[in-house]
């Protein structure tokens, strides 16, 4: 019976996990493992025998997956990392995506540059995907401001929708054999036509299992050249987009995530486009109870004023307890804890390395 909360804290520094009954009145912290190298994704994995995974991402000594076979009290590389073919011409600079598949030892990861690689054996083996790496697109994405990366991995059985920065969501409807680009109504406002095929700098995508044709994203946003084209929502499987950000203080921002038991609630983090910080430096988390439509603002608990921090697109997550809490890491190194979905803030850390990713599970 699932009696604990598991956090995967990925910093610039190394993997922290925090630990704690169900209650959540008390977590535990371990780590930092990997130390000194920043981790940017982590899974927890409650499939079967949990297991919990992560990026290493060395400047000196490559990219590595690290795996716990013991809900993260100790962790090991395994036998390989994804990697490009010798002629390919590109080289591996980080690992930005880990998710489970259908089999019981199934992963998908996406990477920088922005390509996709599968795994049947829990990360001991990797093979790239052709379908997307290879896209006939792939050679015209550009970088980012965070680099070119495949950060989305959403799968709903052959379905597949991934989010690149800056390419844009694509979707498979084989299994990830083929994929189109799907970005009608997702705006570009950096780039000469504001509304291309392809070319989008998306942040996050994000679906609730219970209703997959209905998705969320939150796209660069900020630009008049594009309005409103930051927070958006598709309910025809990712074909057609529509802006959402209407009552929102900025259409900017990196994380979307949708509450486990809730697939109408969402929640966003705005930032100002200029300084990747809270609006008036005062953080709030927003919360949407009916799909976009209109928006509240969460800040019980969280500092009034003066408070300069960034939450990145893996920054945000719920935990899948009767009540979820919600959880965000901050570029500051803090991670907060909002109980009753997002109603009351509680700091649990405040003094880690600034925060990449956070990633929930209830084992």
């Amino acid at each position: 019976m699932a009696d604990r909360v598991i956090l995967c804290i990925g910093t610039k520094k190394g993997l922290f996990i925090a630990e704690s009954p169900k209650a959540r009145r008390r977590f535990t912290l371990r780590g930092p493992f990997s130390p000194g190298v920043a981790v940017y994704s982590a899974l927890a994995d409650t499939r079967n025998t949990p297991r919990i995974y992560a990026s290493s991402c060395n400047a000196y000594f490559g990219m590595k997956i690290l795996r716990s076979n013991d809900l993260g009290n100790t962790f090991k590389e395994t036998k390989a990392a994804p990697a490009f073919p010798k002629d390919d011409g590109r080289a591996l600079a980080n690992i930005w995506s880990l998710e489970p598949g259908s089999g019981r030892k199934e992963l998908w990861c996406g990477v920088e540059p922005a390509a996709l690689f599968h795994s049947g054996d829990g990360g001991d083996s990797w093979d790239m995907v052709p379908g997307i790496s290879n896209h006939e697109h792939a050679r015209k994405w550009h970088p980012g401001n965070g680099g070119l990366c495949m950060h989305t991995i959403l799968r709903d059985g052959q379905r597949m929708h991934l989010g690149i920065s800056t390419g844009g969501h694509y979707v498979s409807d084989d299994g990830g054999q083929s994929f189109r680009a799907a970005n009608t109504g997702v705006g570009a406002g950096f780039l000469p036509d504001p509304y291309p095929e392809f070319g989008q700098c998306v942040h996050k995508i994000a679906a609730h299992k219970d209703r997959p044709g209905r998705l969320y994203m939150q796209n660069h946003g900020g630009f008049p050249e594009a309005p409103g084209a930051g927070v958006l929502r598709s309910d025809d499987h990712g074909q057609t987009w529509r802006s959402i950000s209407k009552g929102l203080p900025s259409d900017f921002g990196f994380p979307m995530v949708v509450h486990p038991l809730k697939p109408d609630t969402i929640y966003v983090v705005p930032l100002e486009p200029p300084t990747r910080t809270c609006p008036q430096a005062a953080p709030a988390v927003w919360r949407s109870e009916n799909g976009g439509d209109s928006w509240q603002k969460l800040t019980n608990g969280l500092p009034p004023k003066d408070s300069y921090f960034t939450v990145l697109r893996d920054g945000m997550d719920t935990d899948e307890l009767p009540k979820p809490a919600l959880y965000f890491g901050t570029t500051t190194g803090q991670v907060w804890m909002g109980r009753e979905g997002g109603e009351q803030w509680e700091c649990l850390f405040d003094s880690l390395p600034p925060v990449n990713c956070v990633k929930a599970a209830v084992v």
